[in-house]
């Protein structure tokens, strides 16, 4: 008898070891940024049939000089890959991106990742402290699982841990402003033996001195995210399930192998009535 591995766990990696293990930031350099976009981007051709995008003008119609702080759903491997293209090929920014498992992969770090042990509050401090710093190099753009770990696809509710609320507050206090993008990620099947990589981004959320947002307490804030991520995944979702992809952008698409394209064929043929006997 088969036993199947367990999927998902409601306790961190790093928890679950118990192993103290130093903190790594991001160490990139032009040749493995160039080596990452390349080998991620074909990690992506090679996987899926197609990569579409949209609500990306919510970060282009924004002040050039404003931190922005990318936050996403975190369901399975694929989730970084695709945030990594998502910064260098949208936004062409340097991606600065949490991993707690970057002992096991080291190489990420030259890709943007730095780690983050979660193994003690003093521990995970050091990463959060980290991630305020960077997200105000305007090169960067700093995306976050606020989640804090990985859950099944399109699981509800929605609930973040303080990580991303404390990023924000402290951004705010050392740059005047910070900017913070939901970005909804599903993979789907459409009319294609390949599945698709679907990305919206969700209005943008304008933290500044003395608005709304500002006077939020930390639990306050935490709250109205989980809320706007929740209601750009839905809106995704909903989309999605009416077929509704017209409205999406092209990143990459692939072309039809030789069966759908005799398939596509066959179907533009008229064939003729058939008489009765």
């Amino acid at each position: 008898m088969v036993v199947e591995e367990q999927l998902y766990s409601d306790i961190p990696p790093t928890k679950l070891r118990n192993k103290e293990e130093k903190f790594k930031p991001a160490k990139t350099s032009r040749f493995w940024l160039w080596v990452a976009s390349m080998f991620f981007f074909n990690m992506l051709q090679n996987r899926f049939f197609a990569f579409r995008y949209r609500g990306e003008e919510t970060y282009f119609e924004a002040e050039k000089d404003v931190p922005t702080i990318l936050f996403a759903p975190h369901c399975n491997w694929w989730d970084g890959i695709v945030l990594y293209n998502t910064t260098h090929r949208i936004f062409h920014k340097e991606i600065r991106l949490m991993v707690e498992e970057l002992n096991r992969f080291p190489l990420l770090r030259r890709g943007g990742a730095y780690s983050v042990n979660k193994k003690s509050p003093q521990s995970a401090m050091k990463a959060l402290k980290y991630s305020v710093d960077v997200v105000g190099d305007l090169r960067n753009m700093l995306c976050i699982f606020p989640q804090g770990i990985i859950r099944p696809p399109h699981f509800r509710p929605i609930e973040f841990q303080t990580g991303l609320a404390y990023i924000a507050e402290n951004a705010l206090k050392k740059y005047g402003k910070v900017n913070l993008i939901p970005m909804a990620v599903d993979y789907a099947f459409f009319r294609d033996n390949r599945p698709e990589v679907i990305v919206e981004f969700g209005k943008r959320i304008e933290l500044r001195q003395g608005n709304e947002f500002a006077n939020m307490s930390r639990k306050e804030l935490t709250h109205y995210l989980e809320k706007a991520l929740t209601e750009t995944c839905d809106n995704q979702f909903k989309e999605m399930s009416q077929g509704d992809i017209t409205k999406y952008k092209i990143l990459f698409k692939q072309h039809l192998k030789w069966y759908r394209r005799i398939e596509q064929r066959l179907k533009s043929i008229d064939l003729p009535p058939v008489s009765g006997v």
